[in-house]
């Protein structure tokens, strides 16, 4: 798989603010291509909303962001959607239990055949469209680091008895099939050992190194990532008595900025 250009991310005083008050607000960095960028904050403060707003997932109601030059909010959340994927989000973007690790990649070949193939892709003859996406399977397997043959069943596992960390393996080889410029992961260390996640940041690294832009929620950034913090304003908003930036649930939050999705 040869890896793809990755994309600058930007943010100016970026805010989404809902019925029951703000998802997150006052977000500033600015990220180079193929960098790794940590969204950290406590659960609740708004992380997995920037996500999909940085995304083009998500309306944001102050402030702005570019992806790629693309800005955003505006008309061009669909081109910032098409340039980037969506890893592992609960809620959003999440395995199928009942599908084993063959099925979901099988899946995902068929999908990205159907909405992203050329019409000579298409025309192909069966044997060479199979071969095609052996391959995309064998390179996106890979680049996420998830070695078959180190499962029980091999791609007849299932998914509900994968490790959390095979499964972020396999969310991340899904999205990585359609070549993103920008990946994005929910809950990165959420479950994890040490060692565990110590190796879904390497593989994270890994990714930003070959060329993709990674953004990575989590609770704790490592040292070597360009840390992007969620919750410091409105907690200080809160202190000031600012009732719009209330103590509100990550459910809470996650489905009063969903509201906003469909204006994305």
């Amino acid at each position: 798989m040869d890896s793809p250009q990755g994309a600058a991310v930007s943010a100016v005083d970026f805010g989404l603010k809902g019925p029951r008050g703000w998802a997150f607000r006052g977000v500033d960095f600015a990220a180079e291509p193929g960098t790794l960028v940590a969204i950290e904050g406590p659960s609740g403060s708004g992380r997995t909303c920037l996500l999909l707003a940085l995304t083009g997932r998500m309306r944001a109601t102050q402030g702005h962001a570019e992806v790629a030059g693309l800005r955003l909010p505006g008309r061009r959340a669909a081109a910032v959607r098409r340039i980037s994927a969506l890893g592992p989000v609960p809620g959003v973007s999440e395995l199928d239990p009942a599908f084993t690790v063959g099925e979901h990649l099988r899946e995902r070949v068929l999908l990205q055949r159907r909405f992203d193939g050329s019409l000579r892709s298409l025309l192909r003859p069966r044997a060479a469209r199979t071969a095609m996406a052996r391959a995309t399977i064998d390179a996106a397997l890979d680049a996420a680091g998830l070695d078959l043959t180190d499962l029980p069943k091999a791609e007849r596992t299932s998914v509900r008895d994968l490790e959390r960390l095979e499964a972020m393996r396999l969310s991340a080889a899904l999205a990585l099939m359609g070549g993103p410029r920008l990946l994005a992961v929910d809950d990165t260390d959420l479950k994890l050992s040490a060692a565990d996640r110590a190796e879904a940041w390497k593989l994270l690294r890994t990714l930003a190194d070959r060329g993709t832009t990674v953004l990575a929620v989590c609770s704790e950034a490592p040292e070597d990532t360009l840390t992007v913090r969620t919750g410091t304003r409105a907690d200080a908003s809160v202190a000031d008595g600012d009732p719009t930036a209330d103590d509100m649930t990550t459910e809470e939050k996650r489905a009063d900025a969903s509201a906003e999705t469909g204006r994305a």
